[in-house]
């Protein structure tokens, strides 16, 4: 997952193609959104790996900064070759899990586990809400977003910060969101 500030060329296989916020707020939320990552994973030749609660609370005594309740990745190959997904919390949204997919070394496989994921979380988790990727693959940080009805958009006042023009679809616009 890219985030705001990274404006460093990626290669296409590693580029973020559309994200997703799941509110999981408990530790049986994440183990059955965690199972049900596996389950299509695993249908699609892919495997997940995910940070075990103990780790994530040493990284958290560590550095405050990096606290999560979640951080996982999903991958083809089985010396992790290609990255599909990255999925993640953080301490200014803690509970407030983004899973990001990737382009994939195979575009089309990779729609299809994403088709598959998000419509297995969206009918688990309906108030799953979409995040702005913007054009250079970056996802704004959590205070540069703002809730609409339908999904996340750039507050405009930081329109600046990215490679996107205030008219664009990723930006808010009050009036029409």
């Amino acid at each position: 997952m890219v985030v705001s500030g990274c404006v460093a060329p990626q290669p296409h296989s590693g580029r973020t193609v559309a994200a997703f916020e799941v509110q999981l707020h408990t530790p049986s939320d994440r183990a059955e959104f965690l199972a049900i990552l596996r389950q299509v994973s695993q249908a699609e030749g892919l495997h997940v790996d995910a940070e075990n609660d103990e780790s994530l609370r040493y990284t958290a005594e560590a550095i405050p900064e990096a606290n999560r309740t979640l951080r996982a990745a999903i991958w083809r190959g089985t010396e992790d070759d290609h990255a599909e997904a990255v999925i993640m919390d953080g301490h200014d949204h803690l509970g407030l899990v983004w899973i990001a997919f990737l382009e994939g070394e195979d575009p089309a496989s990779a729609t299809r586990f994403r088709e598959r994921v998000m419509n297995r979380l969206v009918l688990r988790w309906p108030e799953t809400m979409s995040l702005p990727v913007m054009p250079t693959g970056s996802i704004p940080n959590p205070h540069q977003l703002v809730k609409t009805r339908s999904g996340y958009k750039l507050d405009p006042a930081y329109v600046s910060s990215y490679e996107v023009k205030a008219s664009s679809r990723l930006v808010s616009h009050p009036q029409a969101d």
